[in-house]
């Protein structure tokens, strides 16, 4: 029986093995656009208090993926901007009163798999950095405007369409620690995107 099942398994394996080798794994530069939605989420040091808006977002992105049969394996990096701004409640003693979110960059590494020839299923994370500006309701000589670095991770799904191109969906999560001031504790991003590149 025990040689029956082993026989069986190598049988299967020999059966899978050109099946996998035919969902070969994307490889090589891209450069592409994104664009989706992005909620930001802010909160105060002591957790008391937070306050989040919802913008759209949109950038340009590129990379470069090695193939590995049907794995890969590559590096990426992202220019993006939005436009959230929120607001805190009257409840929020700290120096300022809310957080808007301007230009951000990423940077870091991506793997996935092959699943289907043409769909390929990713994960990915890296360093990213948030142009934030704390502001004051009694005017704009208060503004202050920093920089707020953290860790971004997420994954998706691309899609190999007809030619070069390519197009992908993405689920992200950036947390930013103490934006501006330490009044604020920290910042969180989620974001939905969809992309259209090409492949060289």
């Amino acid at each position: 029986m025990r040689r029956v099942l082993v026989l069986t398994a190598l049988a299967a394996g020999l059966v899978a093995t050109p099946a996998l080798a035919q969902n070969a794994a994307p490889g090589g530069l891209y450069v592409g656009a994104i664009g989706g939605y992005e909620g930001i989420d802010v909160e105060s040091s002591d957790g008391s208090v937070s306050a989040g808006a919802d913008s759209a977002v949109y950038g340009i992105n590129a990379g470069y993926d090695l193939s590995l049969g049907n794995l890969f394996v590559g590096v990426e990096g992202e220019l993006s901007t939005s436009g959230g701004s929120t607001d805190f409640p009257d409840s929020f003693t700290g120096a300022r009163d809310g957080l808007e979110a301007g230009g951000q960059y990423y940077i870091g590494a991506r793997a996935g798999l092959a699943m289907t020839p043409g769909i390929a299923a990713y994960g990915k994370v890296g360093y990213t950095s948030l142009d934030t500006k704390a502001f004051t309701s009694s005017g704009s000589l208060q503004e202050l405007e920093d920089n707020a670095g953290g860790l971004r991770f997420g994954g998706g799904l691309q899609v190999q369409l007809p030619g070069p191109l390519e197009g992908r969906v993405e689920y992200r999560h950036s947390r930013y620690k103490d934006p501006n001031d330490a009044s604020f504790g920290r910042a969180t991003t989620e974001l939905v995107v969809g992309g259209l590149g090409v492949r060289f």
